[in-house]
């Protein structure tokens, strides 16, 4: 991903020795007053300048915790990000806008498309997300008016400005899931022999998914780390359908084994009267022996056998 971000190399100072600094101000400012006072100096002037910077001064104490960001601006002009972690006084001039660089976890709601055959589906997605350059995170998308409600104007917090952040992945992330559904069919009873499926795809479909978002998400300097489907199934209206077939298959392919077995058991059985002499068959009668057997071997039910103990005659 190209980058626009660059570092802030502007003057920063540790923020306890300017706390320091402040202090020492304001004692002196005191110490003036009271020295004017009692006569000591001729001029308050120091002393009132000194409290101004007093008053000042503080608008320029920062502080960061690990895996946070400011965007630092000088009247409108972008001067860099501030990343190092701790307590720091800048040009009180500077003004900073703070996002964070944590990963974070997306979970959309589920959505209805339609997959590569056209039957219509529900599909889910999980996203795992990061902030990866703070300019064009908050110049090339309009993520101030989200924060802010749409007013522009509202006091824009942190967290305001991450799920304006979300708010646009969730948008882009729902185009992405439906171009990549509309690419494979559901599962390999639509599919062409060998081809990749929804269902069947698993890393190689979720790898896909992530690098559509990542496309759509260069502009915005947000970036994906993983996303994976979490949830697919047919939409209801033809889910029952679809079962019907699926169980349809699944007794073909049964069936399909069990004649399989069959013929092999009929094949043994003739062979073995065969070598052990056991009847002398005709080609008639090892007919009519293979379709009893074949009977008894592909019936649903168990067989019942006739035990003849006489003669009718």
């Amino acid at each position: 991903m190209e980058t626009k971000e660059f570092e802030f190399k502007g003057f920063a100072m540790n923020g306890f020795i300017a706390l320091f600094i402040e202090i020492a101000i304001i004692g002196l400012s005191i110490w003036g007053f009271l020295a004017f006072g009692n006569g000591q100096l001729g001029s308050p002037i120091w002393s009132i300048v000194g409290m101004l910077l007093a008053c000042i001064l503080p608008i320029g104490f920062r502080k960061l915790e690990p895996n946070e960001a400011m965007v630092m601006l000088f009247f409108g002009k972008y001067r860099g990000t501030f990343t190092k972690t701790g307590f720091y006084w800048v040009n009180f001039l500077m003004t900073s806008k703070k996002v964070s660089l944590r990963a974070r976890n997306l979970n959309p709601d589920n959505i209805k498309v339609n997959d590569k055959t056209g039957n219509p589906i529900m599909i889910g997605q999980i996203l795992v997300w990061k902030l990866k350059d703070t300019y064009k995170a908050m110049f090339e998308i309009d993520s101030q008016t989200m924060a802010g409600g749409g007013s522009g104007t509202a006091p824009v917090t942190v967290s305001n400005r991450m799920r304006a952040f979300e708010s646009f992945i969730q948008v882009q992330s729902d185009a992405a899931l439906r171009e990549v559904a509309g690419m494979y069919a559901y599962d390999e009873n639509e599919a062409v022999d060998g081809e990749l499926t929804l269902r069947s795809g698993g890393t190689e479909i979720n790898e896909v998914l992530k690098s559509k978002l990542n496309e759509r998400l260069t502009m915005s300097g947000l970036e994906v780390l993983e996303a994976r489907i979490n949830y697919l199934a047919y939409s209801p209206e033809i889910a029952a359908v679809m079962l019907r077939r699926q169980q349809a298959a699944a007794i073909i392919s049964a069936r399909e084994k069990i004649v399989e077995g069959a013929v092999s058991m009929v094949k043994m059985a003739l062979d073995k009267l065969k070598d052990e002499n056991v009847v002398e068959l005709d080609e008639e009668r090892k007919a009519a022996m293979v379709s009893n057997l074949m009977v008894v071997l592909c019936a649903d039910e168990s067989a019942q056998p006739v035990v003849n103990t006489g003669s009718l005659y």
